[in-house]
C-alpha cells in the first residue's frame, strides 16, 4: 500500500473514531435526558392527580357539608340525594389518596390526621343526622352551632390545601426541571450535530483529496492508455494493411505472373514444334523430301517461329514490367523516410506548374485552397503523391470539357491535415472506386496506356507517410480523392 494510501486509511479511520465518539455521546446523554425528562414527567402527572383527588375529597366533603345542612333546615329528603353521593365517593377518593401520597414523606406522614378529621367530621353528619330522622332536629342544630364541625372541616381544608400547595410546587419545579432538561436536550444536539458537521467536513476534505488525486492518476493512467491504444490500433492496422499486401502480391504472382508464362510455355511448344519441321528438312542428308515437308519447313521458318518468338518476346515484356512494378512498391517500403518543414501551398504551385503545358494544352485550370499550409512530412513522398494524382487528373480528363482541378488543404482534428484533389473528368464507377488502388487493376474505358501501378504507388506512399487516401466519385461527373496525412510525421517515426 501506498504512503498516500496509508495515510488516507489512517485519516478516515481517526474521523470515524471521532464522529463515532460524539455520536455515542450524544445517545448517551440524550437517553439521560430523555430518562431524567420521564421520570420526572410522572412525577409531575402524580403530583397533578394527588391535587386533583385532593380536590374532589375537600368538593364532595363541601357539598356533603351542604346536603346535611339543607336537611336539618328544610327537613326535606332531596337535601339527602347530594349528601349520599358525596359520601359514597369519598370513600374511594380517600383510599385513592392514601395510594398516591406513598413515597412522599411530608403527604404521607399527615394522611392518618386527614383520614381522621374526615372519619369525625362524617361522624358529626351522620350523629345530627340521626338525630333530625329521630325528630330531635333541636338537639341537631345546637350540635351544629358548637362549631365543632367547622373547626374540623377549617383542619381538613388547611390539611388539603396544603397537599395542593405543595403539589402545586413540586409540578411548578417539575416543570422548571422539564424545561431545563429540553434545553439541556437542544444545547447537547446543537453542539454535537456541530462537532459532527465538523468531523463530517474534515473527512469529505481528506476523501475529496483523495478522490482528486485518484481522479489525476486515472487521468494519467487513461492518457497513457489512450496512446498506447492509439499505437495498438495503428499497429493491428498496418499489420492488417501488410497483410493485405502480401496476399495481394501473392495473388499478382499467382495470376498476373501466370498468364505470361502460360503464354510462354505455349509457344515453346509451338517453337518446338515448327523446329521439328526445319529438322526434318534441313537434317535430310541427302534424302529425298517431300512438298508436304518442303511446305512445313518454310511456314515454320516464315511464320510460325517468328510469331512465337514475338509472343514469346511479349509475354517476357509483361513479365518484367509486373516484376519492375512490384519492385518498385517494394521499394517504397524500404526507403528511409526524412520528415521535414512542407509549405504546402509552394509545393501545389510548383507540381502545377511543372505540368502547365500539359493543362494549357486542354484548356485546363488549377484553383488551390490552402487553408492548411504546412506539415511535417518526406517531400520526395508527398511530391510523388500529388505529382501522380495531377497526371491522372489530366490523363483521364473528360473529352468534352476543359480540365477543372481544385485542391483544398485543411486541418483535420489536432493531428492530421486533409489535402483533396478534385477533378471534372471522367469519373469512377461506385463499383471501381476502391479497386483502382489495387496493383495491375484499372477502371472504365482502357484507352490510355498503363499498367495499373500508379494509383496503387500511391497508396503505398499514403501509407508509407502514416495517412490513407481514398476517392469518392461519380461517373461522367469527376473524382475526389482525399489524402490524409499526419501533421508531423517526425513523432510517428520515433515511436
Amino acid at each position: 500500500m501506498s504512503a498516500t494510501q496509508t495515510s488516507f486509511v489512517r485519516s478516515t479511520i481517526l474521523f470515524m473514531l471521532i464522529g463515532t465518539g460524539i455520536l455515542l455521546g450524544i445517545v448517551v446523554a440524550t437517553f439521560g435526558l430523555v430518562e431524567k425528562t420521564s421520570a420526572t414527567f410522572d412525577y409531575i402527572i402524580v403530583e397533578r392527580d394527588i391535587r386533583r383527588t385532593a380536590a374532589d375529597l375537600i368538593q364532595n366533603l363541601t357539598d356533603a357539608e351542604t346536603g346535611q345542612r339543607g336537611y336539618l333546615l328544610t327537613q326535606d329528603e332531596s337535601f339527602l340525594a347530594p349528601y349520599h353521593k358525596a359520601l359514597s365517593a369519598m370513600n374511594s377518593e380517600l383510599e385513592l389518596l392514601s395510594q398516591q401520597v406513598r413515597g412522599r414523606a411530608i403527604k404521607q406522614e399527615r394522611m392518618p390526621e386527614l383520614q381522621r378529621l374526615i372519619q369525625a367530621k362524617l361522624t358529626e353528619m351522620a350523629r345530627t343526622l340521626d338525630l333530625a330522622k329521630t325528630g330531635q332536629r333541636d338537639e341537631a342544630v345546637r350540635l351544629v352551632q358548637t362549631e365543632v364541625g367547622r373547626e374540623v372541616m377549617d383542619q381538613i381544608r388547611t390539611i388539603i390545601d396544603d397537599f395542593k400547595q405543595k403539589s402545586d410546587s413540586n409540578v411548578d419545579r417539575g416543570a422548571s426541571e422539564q424545561v431545563e432538561a429540553t434545553q439541556h436536550l437542544q444545547w447537547i444536539t446543537v453542539g454535537g450535530g456541530i462537532a459532527i458537521l465538523a468531523v463530517m467536513s474534515g473527512a469529505m476534505l481528506i476523501v475529496y483529496q483523495h478522490v482528486r488525486e485518484l481522479l489525476k492518476a486515472r487521468q494519467e493512467v487513461e492518457h497513457l492508455n489512450a496512446g498506447l491504444e492509439a499505437r495498438v490500433a495503428e499497429r493491428t492496422e498496418d499489420l492488417m494493411q501488410a497483410n493485405q499486401e502480401i496476399q495481394r502480391f501473392a495473388y499478382i504472382v499467382t495470376h498476373d505472373l501466370r498468364a505470361p508464362l502460360v503464354n510462354i510455355m505455349g509457344f515453346t511448344a509451338e517453337l518446338d514444334t515448327s523446329l521439328k519441321s526445319l529438322q526434318a528438312y534441313v537434317l535430310a542428308d541427302g534424302t529425298s523430301v517431300s512438298e508436304d515437308m518442303i511446305r512445313e519447313a518454310r511456314l515454320a521458318a516464315s511464320e510460325d517461329l517468328p510469331e512465337a518468338i514475338g509472343f514469346i518476346r511479349s509475354s517476357t515484356k509483361k513479365m518484367d514490367g509486373l516484376i519492375n512494378a512490384i519492385l518498385k512498391i517494394s521499394r517504397d517500403g524500404r526507403r528511409q523516410l526524412k520528415p521535414e518543414p512542407v509549405e504546402l501551398k509552394p509545393l501545389l504551385e510548383t507540381i502545377a506548374a511543372s505540368l502547365h503545358h500539359q493543362i494549357s494544352e486542354n484548356d485546363g485550370h488549377v484553383s488551390l485552397d490552402t487553408k492548411a499550409t504546412r506539415l511535417v512530412t518526406d517531400r520526395l513522398s508527398l511530391e510523388q503523391i500529388l505529382g501522380n494524382l495531377f497526371d491522372n487528373a489530366i490523363k483521364y480528363k473528360h473529352p468534352d470539357r476543359p480540365l477543372e482541378l481544385t485542391v483544398r488543404t485543411a486541418s483535420e482534428g489536432r493531428h492530421m491535415v486533409r489535402i483533396e484533389v478534385q477533378d471534372n473528368g471522367r469519373g469512377i464507377a461506385e463499383q471501381d472506386q476502391e479497386r483502382v488502388f489495387e496493383l495491375f487493376r484499372r477502371a472504365g474505358q482502357q484507352d490510355k496506356t498503363g499498367e495499373g501501378i500508379g494509383l496503387a504507388h500511391v497508396r503505398s506512399l499514403a501509407r508509407n507517410l502514416g495517412g490513407e487516401i481514398s476517392v469518392s466519385s461519380r461517373l461522367g461527373e469527376g473524382s475526389t480523392f482525399v489524402l490524409r496525412l499526419p501533421s508531423d510525421l517526425s513523432r510517428l517515426v520515433r515511436s
